[in-house]
């Protein structure tokens, strides 16, 4: 259903900016009055990778007079495959600094608050108070989680992506909205719980299209601007899939759940075991008879970018259902690795639970590897 513009009209605009938003006051829904609403809107990005960097640029570009960046990270060079709000010079430097001037050469009127550091659960509320819409661009689900209930908590709407290797997600989430007959949903109508960290990869362990980066936050950029404009209707209550490679839309209706459990504690997990770079290191150039049985469960283009010598090459699909268990020894010990832990610790528990005993997973991964054992190795 269409929902009121959550944002009042602002100052009358000038006559540059009359000039320079031409093609939005042509527009049934957004016109002069439409335009004050956006240049008084406060809209705060949390994220400024992916997702974030097309989300800044868009939001600029139309008018958005106040735009809060929340980030932890610096630049790196990995970012640049799809984080276009970050260029070669930036390399180094923390993505708030960089998606500020980002933003401020769109449009150098516009106000941008960045938040540098991590979002937490003692800061997320007071940080995004005092904003009329959230849009998150994060890429891990703790954060994730702590970007919504913190929007529940304070009645924002909150416009949310993910996007993994060639596959993404769109939603509106708006779980206390303030008008009457507009569904409340948030995302733990959509997962309720968050997934342990180890059960799904990340962009920096399964790759991610970069091109579909700028699809998605296009999207996630419209969604905002209708939130702020009260035109057409928003994603509330769906979630629009992308498939990439099949270059094909859908959507998936979200329920609202009964009640919702705010988590107040992490769960305690078990460590799994692992052993560290240097420490496997040491047991590859021991005597052959106890050397261990090392399993790449990475992709096959992984592989081929860089390996870890005498590691056999298992992708994670073949030990998750069941297949490469026959190809396991049983009288050595087993270790698994992949980029950075999260797939071989995955990798681990189902070779775990099916029976095998003496299996350990690299810590840190291959990354570690190159950085601790042999860094001629490239780094990707």
């Amino acid at each position: 259903m269409p929902i009121p513009p959550v944002v009042d009209p602002g100052p009358a605009l000038t006559a540059g900016q009359l000039r320079r938003y031409d093609r939005h006051l042509l527009l049934p829904g957004v016109g002069v009055e439409g335009q004050r609403r956006l240049r008084n809107a406060r809209v705060c990005v949390v994220g400024a990778g992916g997702l974030g960097s097309p989300v800044l640029l868009y939001l600029a570009a139309a008018g958005v007079g106040t735009i809060g960046i929340v980030d932890l990270d610096d630049v790196d060079e990995s970012n640049l495959q799809r984080q276009v709000v970050h260029g070669w010079a930036d390399v180094g430097r923390p993505k708030v600094d960089s998606a500020r001037d980002a933003v401020l050469a769109v449009d150098a009127g516009i106000t941008v608050v960045v938040h540098a550091g991590p979002l937490t659960a003692d800061n997320a509320e007071s940080i995004l108070s005092g904003y009329d819409v959230v849009v998150d661009g994060t890429d891990n689900f703790p954060t994730r989680y702590l970007v919504n209930d913190a929007c529940v908590a304070l009645g924002l709407p909150e416009v949310w992506g993910s996007v993994l290797r060639f596959d993404a997600q769109v939603s509106v989430f708006w779980g206390r909205p303030p008008v009457p007959g507009v569904v409340a949903v948030q995302l733990r109508d959509l997962f309720p719980e968050p997934p342990d960290a180890d059960d799904v990869p990340s962009c920096a362990d399964a790759g991610v299209l970069g091109a579909l980066c700028g699809q998605v936050g296009s999207v996630m950029a419209t969604e905002v601007l209708k939130l702020v404009l009260g035109a057409g209707e928003p994603l509330l209550g769906r979630v629009l899939v992308i498939d990439a490679l099949a270059a094909r839309w859908t959507e998936v209706a979200i329920a609202p759940a009964a009640a919702h459990v705010r988590a107040t504690a992490p769960s305690v997990r078990v460590a799994p075991p692992t052993v560290s770079a240097r420490e496997l290191a040491a047991l590859l150039s021991g005597p052959p008879a106890g050397r261990p049985f090392v399993v790449d469960v990475r992709e096959p283009t992984e592989h081929a970018i860089v390996a870890i010598p005498g590691a056999r090459l298992i992708p994670l699909g073949r030990i998750l259902d069941g297949s490469a268990f026959e190809s396991l020894p049983r009288d050595r010990q087993i270790v698994l690795h992949c980029r950075t832990g999260a797939r071989s610790a995955q990798a681990l528990r189902a070779v775990l639970d099916a029976g095998f005993t003496d299996v350990v997973h690299l810590d840190g991964g291959i990354l570690a590897w190159v950085d601790d054992v042999d860094p001629t190795l490239a780094r990707y």
